[in-house]
């Protein structure tokens, strides 16, 4: 099989517009969780968010496009074009390139509005655009539209686990020989009244803030953003001389079959264990692990249970970022793999801000509020969605 590598990224997210922003706030332990700022925001109980502010997309995207622009899609474009740049590949790559997208909830945004035109407004007719807007291709159609990528093209919806689902299928392709490069990654933008309303009912919503592991946590936060990747066959990338970022050495998805909401440690190690066996590593080869890390008890819990079962007393460092840049929901994965990507290249872990209390059940290392120098060869970024829904994602430094 061939080798799959990373040689370009994108971001849009509530620390930064770009990558380099990004790692910059990782490494300095940036909340991007504030106020939200929205209609009917004030009918919410949860008024916190980590949004991306100040986002006029007039000064992004012509104005011919905009109609066709959820703000998902947006998000997606934009990091998108920061990724081909990096990889310094140009359009038109052909029927041996396409795109794999995850968003769980598509073009939210572009339900809510519609809603209200009909059932609060009175009004008895929508844009003729409503549909392209809001379907959950949408952001691949357009990434493949704008730089020519004719191969497979489509979008993955997994809750939470959307954009490792798809980045891990983005390796799968072109490690059987049916793509030489890959546009993956995640876009989500549910940062709206009826996005949070929804979730409000759940009742996992933080009023405050964010603490993965830390024993004092109210819960998670909700994010958006996106993060896009160039996946490459390593022997396309070094025959036009590519910088290689870092491997996508193996990828595990698994399911709890279980309960639709409640995390399963079974379910959790079997995909990380899957990971590991796809890439040939031992536990032992792992120097980082990006967790899901939600900040809830059920999840911090059992994903604390499960890194035991697969790790033993030879702990990694643990951390997650979504204290930083909130649970973007089907971006998360992506945006974290830009951690991941840090680790490896920079030597630097990102902190678990807002840690403040022990919890018995967590006793990892979380690399407490403050970022830490350390070599990995190899790192982890976990994914465990409602539906009980498992993918994990095993890189390795280039060589």
């Amino acid at each position: 099989m061939r080798r799959v590598v990373i040689t370009g990224a994108g971001t849009v997210n509530a620390l930064a517009r770009d990558v380099a922003g990004t790692i910059a706030a990782f490494r300095a332990g940036v909340c991007g969780i504030g106020a939200l700022n929205f209609r009917d925001v004030e009918r919410l109980s949860v008024r916190v968010g980590a949004a991306v502010v100040d986002w006029p997309p007039e000064d992004t995207f012509e104005r011919s496009v905009l109609p066709l622009y959820d703000r998902f899609t947006q998000f997606a474009v934009a990091a998108g074009r920061e990724a081909m740049q990096s990889a310094g590949l140009d359009g038109g790559l052909g029927p041996r390139a396409g795109c794999i997208m995850g968003s769980a909830a598509g073009g939210i945004s572009t339900w809510e509005d519609s809603y209200r035109a009909v059932f609060a407004d009175g009004r008895n007719r929508v844009s003729p655009l409503v549909v392209p807007r809001l379907m959950h291709n949408a952001a691949a159609s357009h990434l493949s539209m704008l730089h020519g990528l004719q191969g497979p093209v489509f979008t993955v919806a997994s809750a939470c686990a959307s954009s490792n689902h798809a980045m891990g299928l983005a390796m799968q392709l072109i490690r059987s020989g049916a793509a030489d490069v890959m546009l993956t990654g995640g876009s989500e933008a549910m940062l709206c009244f009826g996005g949070i309303k929804a979730w409000e009912g759940l009742r996992v919503l933080s009023p405050d803030a964010c603490r993965p592991f830390s024993a004092d946590r109210t819960g998670l936060v909700m994010g958006e953003g996106a993060a896009v990747l160039v996946f490459e066959a390593e022997d396309h990338a070094r025959a036009r001389g590519a910088k290689v970022l870092a491997e996508v050495a193996g990828f595990g998805m698994t399911s709890d079959a279980g309960d639709i909401v409640a995390p399963s440690v079974d379910g959790a190690a079997r995909a990380i264990r899957a990971a590991l066996e796809d890439a040939g590593m031992a536990a032992s080869d792992v120097g980082y692990v990006n967790a899901h890390g939600t900040g809830t008890a059920a999840n911090d819990r059992t994903e604390t249970a499960a890194l035991r079962h697969v790790f033993g007393d030879r702990m990694p460092p643990v951390s997650s970022t979504k204290a930083m840049h909130g649970h973007a929901i089907g971006a998360t994965g992506a945006i974290e793999i830009i951690a991941c990507l840090m680790a490896l290249n920079e030597g630097v872990l990102p902190p678990t801000i807002g840690y403040r209390q022990p919890d018995p059940d967590c006793a990892i290392d979380v690399v407490a509020n403050v970022a830490r120098a350390a070599r990995v060869e190899a790192v982890l970024s976990n994914a465990f969605a409602f539906g009980g829904l498992n993918a994990v994602l095993a890189l390795r430094r280039a060589e």
